[in-house]
């Protein structure tokens, strides 16, 4: 099951283990278990600090074990076979269990580390299910800090009768203490707010050291944040990078084949080698956090969802977009799987077969008019009775032979078989009447939404929200400065935003330059003295 490349890369990764780990497999009889019981083994061969006992926990099942650490819980358990995306999961959560550092910010780690009420996580994911890693990595982190919280990833798989009994339709779905606590597509900064609404008065109580006044604080962790931090750190600036997750939006995208130099890469390697670089520098990372409030003036004021406060001379906003979404059963599901937001990354996936484009605005008919070219058919399903596009755009459309257009029709369902997108279920506005129709994939193309919500009033914005710059990135006020999606440049393009991202990180540099901070006034008594 574990291939001796993989065993071998893991017993390097064993060597400076500072703490031995037990797996502890719960006593039992499942079809899966001595399956299970192997693969825990073949683990444990590559290092001496790892063992496996059987004994009875009390758990879910037979195949549910957990991880301890020098003899004491951790509060980690799995149901299950970890395997597929969750091998990480399983092999981070045993390094960091042994004494390997998390890292984390010490802001949120304070923050978990106050919770004082007992919580129990579950989380049930799909091992095909490339977000759900994040979500399990995160709430074992938090286990981790905290004796009062403890984690179980549960493969929604092998407990059909549990899924079904609490109807879950999609992964990752979080549960806790028995309660539905958040599904879909969620990611650990989320997990920190819904943390943060629960428990309304922790941040207040806890306590920062404060960071030393920042040369340029970039709000994002996406291509053109990372961009920026990069540019001004090799400046020699003190630049802090706070963002609710580093690679944003791109590390929903499996596969890139548009990043110039890199013929082939997914999101989620991107989105690592992002994190890479960045640490290459002396930059301050604030993960898993989002701003709640910007102070302008000379010195500017970030509050974070935290409660921390971060004192800046400047500020580079790359906080990016997300696409708007349908809202329908069976969208967020299958995103990765057939539900696909960019023709120009994913459509060369879906070669020879037959998609949907939702949408007929200008960029649906774009997205319709790109695809074609590709697959076997597409079909543009428009809400409206009319298309919104341009007519020149309608008239290609209408003149491609493999393009079909269904106008004053309503999305109701995406269907899946086996985790992968199957078609779709739309009704006729006019007649009510609800019909199907087999498809590979379905592309969204109902408009971005920037995520600029936080900057109403800080800085100008169009009426669409993005915000509005200049040719060197500079917003309405002073030493603000913003790039990527968020902004007013065309294209949403990786590529794009890296390059943007470089200018406005250049552009905080030469604002510096130019207006530098007043040295306080000397006391005229000390002079005397």
């Amino acid at each position: 099951m574990i291939t001796k490349e993989i065993l071998q890369t893991l017993k390097s990764y064993t060597e400076n283990m500072q703490r031995p780990v037990t797996f502890v497999l719960q006593t039992g009889e499942h079809e899966k278990r001595e399956a299970l019981r192997e693969f825990l083994s073949a683990v444990c061969s590559v290092s001496d600090a790892l063992q496996l006992e059987e004994r009875d926990l009390g758990a879910r099942s037979a195949i549910t074990f957990s991880l301890e650490s020098d003899g004491q819980p951790t509060g980690i358990s799995f149901s299950g076979i970890p395997g597929g995306h969750e091998f990480n999961s399983l092999v981070l959560a045993m390094l960091q269990a042994s004494g390997t550092e998390i890292r984390m910010d010490d802001s949120l780690k304070a923050l978990i580390a106050s919770v004082g009420d007992r919580l129990h996580f579950e989380v049930f994911v799909s091992l095909s299910c490339h977000n759900c890693p994040d979500v399990v990595q995160a709430l074992n982190q938090f286990a981790l800090l905290n004796e009062n919280i403890s984690t179980e990833m549960i493969d929604g798989g092998l407990f059909q009768d549990v899924v079904k009994a609490r109807d879950i339709q999609g992964v990752p779905s979080v549960y806790v203490n028995g309660e539905l606590f958040a599904n879909g597509k969620v990611d650990a900064a989320q997990l920190v707010d819904k943390l943060l609404e629960r428990y309304p008065s922790t941040a207040g109580e806890v306590s920062f050291d404060a960071l030393p006044m920042q040369d340029v604080t970039v709000i994002g962790g996406g291509p053109a944040g990372v961009s920026a931090a990069i540019y001004a750190a090799r400046k020699g600036l003190k630049v802090t990078v706070v963002a609710d997750r580093v690679g944003g939006q791109v590390k929903d995208t499996m596969g890139i084949e548009n990043l110039i130099s890199v013929p082939e890469t997914t999101g989620p390697a991107l989105s690592a080698d992002l994190l890479a670089h960045m640490r290459a520098y002396e930059i301050t990372l604030k993960e898993h956090l989002r701003v709640t409030d910007i102070e302008t003036g000379t010195v500017k004021t970030i509050t974070l969802s935290s409660g921390e406060q971060i004192q800046t001379r400047s500020i580079v906003i790359a906080t990016g977009a997300r696409w708007r979404e349908l809202g329908v059963p069976g969208e967020k599901e299958n995103i990765g799987n057939g539900v696909a937001y960019c023709p120009h990354c994913d459509g060369p996936f879906f070669k020879g077969k037959d998609v949907a484009v939702i949408g007929g605005g200008n960029s649906g008919i774009e997205a319709a008019l790109d695809l074609a070219g590709i697959v076997s058919s597409v079909t543009v399903f428009e809400f409206l009775p009319d298309l919104k596009a341009d007519q020149v755009l309608v008239s290609k459309a209408e003149a491609t032979g493999n393009i079909r257009i269904l106008k004053n029709v309503a999305t109701r369902r995406i269907t899946a078989t086996n985790g992968k997108v199957d078609g779709i279920e739309y009704e006729d506005r006019e007649s009510g009447e609800v019909y199907s129709q087999a498809l590979s994939g379905v592309f969204v193309q109902i408009g971005l939404v920037p995520n600029s919500q936080f900057l109403v009033g800080v800085v100008d914005l169009t009426r669409h929200g993005e915000v509005q710059i200049n040719d060197r990135c500079q917003t309405s006020a002073e030493g603000i400065f913003a790039c990527g999606d968020v902004t007013t440049v065309p294209y949403k393009q990786i590529v794009i935003s890296m390059g943007e991202g470089a200018k406005a990180g250049l552009a905080a540099f030469e604002y510096l330059l130019m207006n530098p901070l007043e040295e306080p006034a000397e006391d005229q008594d000390s002079l005397a003295a």
